[in-house]
């Protein structure tokens, strides 16, 4: 590996790269690099590796489609989609994107139900923090595991709400995720839970107190109680022994080469340093520290 995958942006990079990077929107053009020598849609990502090792059939010439439901604290960092030139998942797709040759890096809003239920349209791929799962597998393809994740429990400061009284709280969940299935199939809360379309919308039912706890990946919650600013907290998590999967469609000529790609940035080390730089140091906290439940 001859460079770190992280790289400071300059003040001639960020303006150079100032709103490339557009929902539903052509990206740019690979004549358009960075003062760094680096393609603009590459944002932030500093890039390992060697370019074009591998080749991707994609939808677009040199251009890579990832849909997802943006942004997400950690994984895409910035309030807007436009705003997104850094995190884990979206530095990984930058590495994948320059391992394959590809310049231009274009992300589309999607929602992440439709997208796990294979009704997103047309794409490349979608990196998303997404739990492979044999029902979807079903109606997509997936990619080996690049991430292990646990579930979270994120609740208002000072709430209370513990391994004891779990299932007896009124629990959030974002539609279509493990999160969902984990509270009807395991905690099994004597209260419906509440389902929400999106991550923000459960982390905003947290904070008013519509709802006591919001179960969702660790990681997203994570960041979601970074970004509250001291409002939120997870006080939990619980195994599920699940692991994310770049998700492609179904009968992909590229799943296989998706997974070399995958595990060369896993044996020179980028996929570590990917989450030192935009998990560890995003969160605060070692997740380590956070108390295993045992629920259900």
């Amino acid at each position: 590996m001859t460079q770190s995958p992280i790289r400071a942006a300059s003040v001639m990079a960020a303006a150079a790269a100032t709103a490339l990077i557009l929902a539903g929107c052509s990206a740019p053009a690979a004549s358009e690099p960075q003062a760094n020598g680096l393609p603009a849609s590459y944002g932030d990502c500093e890039v390992t590796g060697e370019k074009g090792e591998y080749t991707l059939d994609t939808l677009t010439e040199n251009e890579l489609v990832m849909k997802a439901d943006l942004p997400s604290p950690g994984w895409y960092n910035g309030d807007t989609v436009e705003d997104i030139r850094s995190g884990f998942d979206f530095c990984l797709l930058v590495n994948i994107a320059h391992r394959a040759g590809i310049d231009n890096v274009k992300l589309v809003m999607s929602s992440f139900d439709g997208l796990v239920a294979g009704k997103a349209g047309d794409m490349d791929l979608s990196l998303n923090q997404i739990t492979i799962t044999d029902e979807r597998r079903e109606v997509m393809d997936f990619s080996d595991p690049y991430f292990q994740s646990t579930a979270g429990v994120l609740v208002k400061k000072g709430a209370d709400v513990d391994e004891s009284n779990l299932a007896d709280s009124k629990l959030g969940v974002k539609q279509g995720t493990v999160g969902q299935i984990l509270v009807n199939d395991v905690i099994k809360p004597g209260t419906e839970p509440a389902v929400f379309p999106g991550d923000p919308e459960m982390q905003a039912a947290v904070a008013a107190g519509n709802v006591d706890a919001g179960i969702q990946d660790l990681s997203i919650v994570l960041g979601a109680a970074v970004k509250s600013g001291g409002k939120l907290e997870v006080v939990g998590q619980i195994e599920t022994d699940e692991a994310y999967g770049v998700m492609l469609p179904k009968d992909s000529p590229n799943t296989e080469i998706v997974n070399q790609i995958l595990a060369d940035l896993k044996a020179d080390g980028t996929l570590d340093q990917l989450s030192a730089a935009y998990l560890t140091d995003a969160y605060g906290v070692d997740p380590a520290t956070i108390p295993v439940w045992s629920v259900g």
